[in-house]
C-alpha cells in the first residue's frame, strides 16, 4: 500500500494589526518620527483627543478622522466662512437656556432658603453665559468697525527740547551786563512803568558777578 504523501502545512494568515482608535498614524514622509510627532502637536491635534474624550462617542470614533474634520474647520475660518462658528455659538446659546431653565424649575420647587440659593446662583449663571454666546455670535455677524487713532491739534504746536546753559535757552545771557528776563523787557516797553519789587537788596555771595535788579 502506497504511503501518502504529506502535503507541507501553511502558516496561518496573519490578522491584520487592530488600528487603536485613540492613536495618531504617522505617514511615512522625508521626516523622522519625532519631527512628524513634533508637526502633531505644535498643530493643536491633541484637541482630537480631548474633544473625543468629553463627546461620549467612545471607540466608534477614530481620533484620526476627528483630527481630519477638525482640520476643515480650522481651514474654513481661516479662509473667511465663519458659519460653521455660527452654527456652534447658536447651539450653545440655546443648550445654556436650557440650563438656565432646568436650573430655575428646580429652585421652584426645593423647601430651604439654601436649596432655593444654590440652584438660582447656578441658573443666572447659565444665562450669563448665554447672553454673552449671544453677543459673541452678533459681534461675528455685525462686526464693529477698527477707527485709529490719531492725534489731532487744533493750531501750531511748538516743542522746546533745549535744555538750561545752552545759548537757546532763555534770554538770558552769560555776560554780567545783562541779567534781566525777557518778560521784564517787555512789560516795560508796554506799560512804561516798572514793576514795584519793594526795595532793593545787596548782593549775595552766591553769585558775585549778578548785579540787584534795578
Amino acid at each position: 500500500m502506497a504511503a501518502k504523501k504529506s502535503s507541507p502545512k501553511t502558516a496561518p494568515a496573519a490578522l491584520p494589526r487592530k488600528r487603536d482608535p485613540n492613536a495618531f498614524e504617522v505617514v511615512k514622509s522625508e521626516d523622522t518620527k519625532s519631527q512628524a510627532l513634533a508637526k502633531l502637536t505644535t498643530t493643536s491635534s491633541l484637541a482630537a483627543v480631548t474633544l473625543k474624550r468629553y463627546s461620549g462617542a467612545g471607540d466608534e470614533m477614530d481620533v484620526a478622522d476627528l483630527l481630519i474634520e477638525m482640520r476643515k474647520a480650522g481651514d474654513e475660518v481661516v479662509a473667511g466662512d465663519m458659519g460653521r462658528v455660527e452654527r456652534m455659538l447658536a447651539n450653545q446659546a440655546m443648550t445654556l437656556d436650557a440650563i438656565f431653565n432646568d436650573m430655575a424649575q428646580r429652585s421652584g420647587r426645593q423647601d430651604s432658603y439654601k436649596g432655593i440659593e444654590v440652584l438660582m446662583r447656578l441658573a443666572l449663571k447659565a444665562q450669563a453665559q448665554a447672553r454673552s454666546t449671544a453677543e459673541a455670535l452678533a459681534l461675528l455677524k455685525n462686526p464693529m468697525p477698527y477707527i485709529k487713532q490719531a492725534n489731532m491739534t487744533t493750531g501750531p504746536q511748538q516743542v522746546n527740547n533745549t535744555y538750561a546753559g545752552t545759548p537757546s535757552h532763555s534770554g538770558i545771557q552769560s555776560g554780567a551786563g545783562n541779567s534781566r528776563s525777557e518778560p521784564n523787557k517787555l512789560l516795560e516797553a508796554d506799560h512804561g512803568q516798572r514793576l514795584d519789587i519793594g526795595s532793593q537788596a545787596a548782593a549775595g555771595r552766591a553769585n558775585q558777578k549778578l548785579e540787584t535788579v534795578g
